[in-house]
């Protein structure tokens, strides 16, 4: 998720190891690789490093139309760090949790910044978003809510 050519000038990610390194943590921890890395709900870890956060063509459908999980690596590839960190603070559609990100701190944004450009750019942009009541080209989940209801639905 180490090409000279791909990063800013004066940048020097053989020396920020340990920010790629955090940057990695976090994302694991911050379940990221969920949404973001095709398959992983169903495979996990036997995804390799390099083919994770290339975002994802199964939407999230829900009152607000439709939203996809981004290409992590393009996005990290084509913004600067502060535009980064600017984009981690604004609040964006579900499901992403948007308020880790805004707890984060500016070294942990960084930190996972640096980790996906470590990575370098892969895969296509995911779907834009639709709006309410637009058709969904792609297959998706549904959250809408749901009534409580009368009858025991589990065996549990």
């Amino acid at each position: 998720m180490l090409c000279a050519a791909l990063f800013p000038a004066g940048a020097s990610f053989a020396t920020d190891t340990g920010d790629v390194a955090r940057g990695r943590y976090l994302i694991a921890i911050g379940g990221c690789n969920d949404c973001h890395t095709p398959g992983y709900a169903q495979q996990g870890e036997k995804i390799p490093e390099a083919a994770r956060l290339t975002g994802a063509g199964l939407g999230f459908s829900g009152p607000w139309g439709v939203s996809y999980p981004t290409n992590l690596r393009l996005a990290a590839a084509q913004t600067s760090e502060d535009e980064w960190q600017s984009r981690a603070r604004r609040n964006g559609l579900p499901p992403m949790p948007w308020s880790a990100l805004q707890a984060m701190s500016r070294d942990d944004l960084a930190a996972i910044y640096r980790y996906l450009r470590a990575l370098g750019p892969a895969g296509e942009a995911a779907p834009a978003a639709l709006a309410p009541g637009q058709a969904i080209p792609t297959p998706h989940f549904v959250f809408v809510p749901q009534p409580p209801t009368t009858t025991k639905t589990s065996s549990r």
